[in-house]
């Protein structure tokens, strides 16, 4: 099973603060200079200190439409961060009607200066569609690229589900484990759990249990409770790894006790963890099991909910 986790994610940006509000500054008269600075034209970065002290209300009283404002001074400068901003600011309704068509023009605008996370969330938006913007597959496929490009990982690996799919590029295996190699290098879990499949059915990469073994434990590591069975079933048969039915038995365990039965949208239906970890136990001597679920519950115990990649 091919978990085909879509990371759809709009990265809201880290809007600018100015340095006066960080230095617990922000008088009257240095505002004053400030605002002044701001309204000549070219000073773009004086623009974007005072939309962010009025979008973090420090230094100012909290005002998202005056940082609004500022934000589309600087972005109508050509400040590709500012651009940014603007396309945030449209997309959350944020000190601006709620426009996703006017997102897509700012993020566009920082997108074509190599802004990587604009260019996400055009691909994004491409993507979902919304009011005013029909969805696009080519486009957000061409935007992924991009971004995927400079090394973004969310991009990284939504590129390898649309070729992995076919969406808005034409089906390839190869360059689904391409890219989803290149996310699983930077620790992306859900494209481990992906290139561990892909190398466990032979599709796009040689058919090699070893690396699908590897590949699954880095992301059972991480919490996911697919790759954690999966890997669970490779010691049970010896596929990658030695045959172990009581590590086997660890980490079914592992998976059905953080996964409760029918909680999980990417597992199979017909598939019960606890009952096919129970049918390795069976296998087992008493003092065997005890000792694997002893070192399941070390395990969940040292990956608390909290600390694990989330769900």
């Amino acid at each position: 099973m091919i978990r085909l986790r879509f990371a759809a994610w709009i990265f809201f940006g880290c809007l600018a603060v100015s340095a006066l509000a960080q230095n617990g500054a922000g008088m009257p008269e240095e505002i004053t200079a400030l605002r002044a600075a701001a309204k000549i034209r070219g000073n773009s970065a004086e623009q974007i200190m005072l939309a962010g002290m009025y979008s973090q209300g420090q230094g100012v009283p909290k005002d998202d439409v005056q940082a609004a404002y500022w934000y589309r001074k600087a972005a109508e400068e050509g400040d590709a961060t500012a651009q940014f901003d603007m396309g945030v600011l449209y997309s959350a309704g944020q000190g601006v009607p709620k426009d996703v068509a006017q997102a897509a023009v700012w993020y566009r605008k920082a997108a074509e200066q190599g802004n990587v996370d604009a260019q996400f969330n055009l691909a994004t938006l491409y993507d979902t569609g919304g009011q005013g913007l029909p969805p696009d597959a080519v486009q957000a496929a061409s935007w992924y690229r991009k971004a995927a490009e400079q090394g973004m990982v969310a991009a990284q690996f939504n590129l390898g589900v649309f070729y992995n799919e076919g969406r808005g590029v034409a089906k390839d295996e190869v360059q689904a484990a391409i890219w989803w190699g290149k996310a699983a290098a930077q620790g992306n879990a859900d494209a481990e759990l992906n290139l561990g499949e892909l190398y466990d059915q032979g599709r796009g990469v040689a058919k090699d249990e070893v690396q699908a073994a590897n590949w699954y434990r880095k992301a059972a590591e991480q919490g996911l409770h697919a790759a954690q069975f999966n890997l669970g079933l490779l010691y049970a048969q010896g596929l990658g790894v030695p045959k172990d039915m009581v590590e086997a038995y660890v980490w079914l365990t592992v998976s059905a006790t953080v996964l409760p039965k029918g909680t999980d949208p990417d597992a199979n239906p017909q598939t019960d963890f606890s009952q096919v970890r129970d049918t390795i136990g069976m296998q087992l001597t008493a003092e065997q099991r005890a000792s694997a679920k002893a070192r399941a519950q070390a395990w969940l115990a040292a990956h608390p909910p909290a600390a694990r990649r989330a769900q």
